[in-house]
């Protein structure tokens, strides 16, 4: 019988966090979910894509998933960063910030990961209001106006191809990428307008100023950018990583299970790109999957 404090501890209260938590405070097991409190859409004012759900405050989903893990008498919550993670006793022991440390059975990350965007001026102040990089999340909204697409690598070919059916695109090369005469054929058939004038800075909604001085107005713009993930845990745990398009991220079974026995992982920081759907279904499959883990033992 282990004399672990907690059955599992979930690192990361946001959405996958948060569905793999009430998995498993739903059957009964000792839990404790840790947030930094650092939601990667936090700069976005809604969320949509997801069942249910579309249209709703971001922070106002997981407040409610929230209220609701919290009505489970075995979950408990702790604000504050996780910042080592080792095993221990058979299971692992979790040290926050404050030096405070927990020990469990099984360990869930749903850490998240962290966008890097372009240093353009004007571009970071706008993420999440009229800069985004999702067409699913936000690419309605713009209601068949104006958009742009900001190349950040060959990947955003795809982007340009993608959101015609979102408005009218203006590709903005920016030195970055240049189409082939294949892609070319295929943008103009998409009906996409090349910009190879290098951009200076972004202003206004979504106005773009080139380097010759002329500005392109916008309704919103689209960037791909570098993830790196939230927290070192997976890697300090020594969980193998996916090198992805857009950066690494922890590499997993179908069951969400790492590399390390023991220690699952869920959501954006487990995927090659995310949305708050995805992460609640990878969260509740971390959940279920760690909970079954408990009763019939790891695979040796």
């Amino acid at each position: 019988m282990s004399n672990a404090e907690f059955d599992v501890i979930v690192v990361g209260g946001s959405y996958a966090g948060l569905s793999a938590a009430t998995q498993l405070g739903r059957a009964r097991r000792r839990v404790l979910a840790i947030d930094a409190g650092q939601r990667r859409n936090r700069y976005a004012q809604h969320s949509h894509g997801f069942l249910g759900q579309d249209g709703r405050e971001g922070a106002s989903i997981a407040a409610e998933g929230r209220a609701q893990l919290m009505k489970y008498p075995t979950v408990r919550w702790r604000e504050g960063a996780a910042t080592q993670a080792v095993p221990h006793d058979g299971g692992f022991r979790v040290t926050l910030a404050d030096g405070s440390a927990h020990h469990a059975q099984r360990l869930v990350l749903a850490t998240g990961m962290a966008d890097e965007l372009p240093s353009i001026p004007g571009l970071a102040e706008r993420w999440g209001g009229s800069v985004f990089h999702c067409p699913y999340c936000h690419g309605y909204e713009l209601d068949q106006g104006r958009i742009g697409v900001l190349a950040t690598s060959a990947l955003s070919f795809h982007h340009a191809m993608m959101l015609p059916d979102w408005g009218t695109v203006t590709f903005f090369l920016n030195g970055v990428f240049e189409p082939d005469a294949e892609q070319l054929a295929k943008l103009e058939a998409r009906g996409v307008t090349i910009e190879r004038s290098a951009v200076r800075a972004v202003s206004g909604k979504a106005a773009v100023l080139l380097e010759d001085e002329r500005v392109i107005e916008l309704d919103g713009l689209f960037v791909l950018s570098r993830l790196h993930s939230a927290s070192a845990l997976a890697e300090v745990l020594g969980c193998e990583m996916e090198d992805g398009p857009m950066g690494r991220y922890v590499r997993t079974d179908m069951m969400k299970a790492t590399s390390i026995p023991g220690v699952y992982a869920a959501g954006d920081a487990a995927r090659m790109a995310g949305s708050v759907a995805f992460a609640v279904a990878d969260g509740a499959m971390a959940g279920a999957a760690s909970h079954q883990s408990l009763i019939f033992g790891l695979p040796a």
